[in-house]
């Protein structure tokens, strides 16, 4: 670690780069939460994929210094991109010692490769990430996505091999309240483009009510847009007490050997929620809930849909969503998928035509009936005058 001293400029000039308040966390979701709009983010994410990009960006952060390589050149990942995209200055690599030295709510500033605390002493050197050294880096991890590949393709085939009574004979689905035989279900992770999809679907919700399974934060995406969710699935650890005080079903994702991290925080809200243990992903277990209980339609809202999303999660577990959509099969619709289907599309021309027909209608009531020539004589005194007032209106 290198400790120096900045050399202040004269007459109280403003130091040049970014200063606010250091929020530190080694789980990027778990800092999301608490962060106001100023904020320096301290984080240790290696390979930093989008959806926590997108948390940081809506958090309001100044600036974000990353311990880990943001993008350590295994396979493109999104993250980087998005923080660049939005301004917001990124130093990575700079080692895990700064959380010696820097402590949750320390003033810190960022100016460069370097983090500064108060006193202008340098906490941390990293390298400041710039949009040349990210396409050079994202071309170096494009050339090495064979590799990813591969180690994909034996995590799923592993996956395969531990969970093939739950993917090909739904052993091990637990039953639950919520009826979904034959229904609609709108499965809703608080992930990619979840907001653009929840706005564009809500014709279809209208229309079709849906049953509202949510992913664990999806539950607070759909409160947001002003949505009960029927069902909340999930490990509990990205879900508010207010989603789940709000009467849905709880279904807590546990390991394959009975551990469930969140069941002990729902049962101390007093909730008796349902259990269920898989190997995959929350997301995958919402799926197969869905699809094993009858859903006639799936829905899917947020989710990861391309082999770029799937790596870009950053883990091995991304293998089970792969298998658990292909076990799901043609039930299961993407909801950009939807928005475009559903999306009704009246030409200007219907339009006027139908406007015209109706103002048709209306003069030839008034011409033809009683109550239409008692209308003319108030409001015109003889159907001549109103003709006269409809040419000189238009004239």
């Amino acid at each position: 670690m290198r400790i120096a001293t900045l050399r202040r400029p004269r007459g109280g000039d403003r130091l040049p780069g970014v200063v606010g308040t250091a929020r530190v966390d080694k789980r990027t979701k778990r800092l999301t939460k608490r962060l106001r709009p100023g904020d320096i983010a301290v984080i240790d994410h290696v390979d930093l994929d989008r959806i926590a990009a997108e948390g940081l960006v809506a958090g309001g952060v100044s600036a974000v210094v990353n311990v880990a390589p943001s993008i350590s050149g295994r396979y493109p990942n999104l993250g980087p991109e998005v923080l660049l995209a939005a301004g917001v200055p990124l130093v990575d690599a700079t080692g895990p010692e700064i959380f010696a030295h820097v402590r949750d709510g320390d003033r810190v500033r960022v100016h460069g490769e370097n983090v500064y605390d108060a006193d202008g002493n340098v906490l941390a050197t990293g390298t400041e990430q710039t949009p040349e050294l990210l396409t050079a880096a994202m071309a170096e991890a494009r050339a090495g996505l064979a590799v990813q590949l591969e180690a994909f393709a034996a995590n799923t085939m592993e996956y395969l091999k531990r969970e093939r009574e739950l993917l090909l004979d739904g052993t091990g689905v637990p039953d639950i309240r919520t009826d979904l035989d034959g229904r609609h279900a709108l499965v809703v992770v608080r992930g990619y483009d979840y907001r653009q999809d929840l706005a564009a679907l809500r014709p279809y919700i209208r229309e079709y009510h849906p049953v509202l399974v949510a992913v664990d934060g999806g539950a607070d995406a759909l409160l947001e847009c002003g949505l009960r969710p029927d069902l909340i699935v999930g490990d509990m650890d990205s879900v508010t007490d207010d989603a789940l005080r709000c009467g849905a079903e709880i279904v807590v994702h546990a390991y394959r050997d009975g551990t469930a991290p969140g069941l002990a925080r729902v049962q101390h809200l007093g909730i008796d929620p349902v259990v269920f243990p898989a190997a995959g992903t929350s997301e995958d277990v919402a799926l197969l809930l869905a699809d094993d209980k009858g859903a006639a339609l799936i829905v899917a809202v947020g989710t990861h849909a391309t082999l770029v999303e799937f790596l870009d999660k950053g883990r091995a577990g991304m293998a089970s969503t792969f298998l658990t959509r292909l076990r799901v099969g043609g039930k299961l619709v993407d909801a950009k998928g939807v928005s475009r289907l559903y999306r009704s599309r009246i030409r200007l021309s219907t339009l006027l035509m139908l406007v015209l027909a109706v103002v048709i209608a209306f003069l030839a009531a008034l011409f033809v009936t009683p109550g239409g020539h008692l209308y003319l004589q108030l409001f015109g005194g003889s159907w001549r005058d109103f003709i006269r007032w409809v040419r000189d209106l238009f004239s």
